[in-house]
């Protein structure tokens, strides 16, 4: 099953927030300290661009089991964290060899590789970390060792934010996917604790992701909505630059000249190559964010199980409640 397939499928289940669930808070635990985190699952929030560089120093972690996967659900809001000062890295965990066009599993291995890296600076990110799994098989690892990578990498980067598929996720199919969610979700998680992975800490400190935004295939809680609209063409040329697997790439141009082969020709598809590949990924590969974007009056948006820093209670009951002394 295509992936574009599979979303458009279940985008209706997915954007359901059911009432019932309530406001919940999530307690998570920092050198023996107890943070809260805020997942509010009964309301949707739109967020849109801040100007001036906002997160300015903040530190953005972008990961993906294959080269296509954050260009196709998420690079939008990539782009847009960036554009707000985050500085992010991409972290890959599959070696992408059973996935794209290459005559062999190693000229596969290469065309992802050099897509990735493509991605990467086309979204701005400052470095590409390739964990190199075989692809469709994460489920062979050991799942504390990607934890244990992941772990190390959140302390070393001083991680902030992450961008990921949802560990909670419904239906999907794909081990590289729910594995990478899995461990990444259980890293963030251990990264603050220094009772785990103490040896790492000669070299780097605890350290908790605080902040996540989970995308999905499937069906799952959508609590945040990020308007796209500013950085819809960064979006397009990060699906352009996947030329080895996905749905972008050169799949327009192609479909132009094989028209043109039979004597035919599509107004859409323009009359060169780029813009062929242009309109084609906006009409056919990013057809779901635009649909998302018209039904809460956006240009074009993604939608995510978000869950970030719970506002400080201790901070709210002072200010309702203090008095002269």
């Amino acid at each position: 099953m295509k992936r574009r397939s599979f979303i458009s499928k279940n985008i209706a289940l997915g954007a359901i927030i059911p009432a019932s669930y309530g406001a919940l808070g999530f307690s998570h635990i920092k050198n023996g300290k107890h943070t809260d985190f805020e997942d509010v699952r009964n309301e949707v929030v739109i967020e849109k661009v801040s100007r001036g560089k906002p997160f300015a120093g903040k530190v953005l972690a972008v990961i993906q089991p294959h080269c296509d996967d954050i260009p196709i659900y998420a690079s939008g809001t990539v782009a847009k964290l960036i554009y707000e000062g985050y500085t992010g890295y991409l972290i890959r965990t599959s070696n992408d060899e059973a996935a794209g066009t290459g005559a062999t599993n190693g000229e596969r291995f290469f065309n992802n590789e050099k897509d990735n890296a493509e991605v990467a600076r086309v979204l701005g990110l400052k470095k590409t970390y390739d964990l190199n799994y075989r692809n469709h098989r994460l489920d062979e690892y050991n799942i504390q060792e990607i934890k244990g990578r992941f772990i190390f990498l959140f302390r070393l980067l001083k991680v902030d934010t992450l961008i990921c598929y949802d560990p909670y996720g419904q239906y999907e199919e794909n081990p590289d996917h729910y594995i990478t969610a899995k461990a990444v979700e259980a890293a963030r998680w251990m990264a603050g604790m220094s009772s785990d992975y103490p040896e790492q800490l000669e070299v780097v400190e605890p350290h908790t992701v605080t902040e996540m935004y989970y995308f999905a295939r499937g069906p799952q809680i959508v609590n945040r909505i990020v308007d796209i609209s500013d950085f819809i063409d960064t979006k397009v040329e990060c699906n352009i630059v996947c030329k080895t697997q996905g749905p972008g790439g050169d799949n327009g141009s192609d479909l132009r000249k094989k028209l043109a082969e039979d004597g035919k020709k599509l107004p859409l598809l323009g009359e060169d190559d780029h813009t062929a590949d242009v309109n084609y990924i906006k009409e056919f590969v990013l057809d779901n964010d635009k649909k998302l974007g018209e039904k809460y009056g956006l240009g074009w948006a993604e939608a995510f199980h978000y869950i970030g820093p719970a506002p400080s209670k201790i901070n709210d009951y002072i200010q309702k409640n203090v008095i002269p002394k």
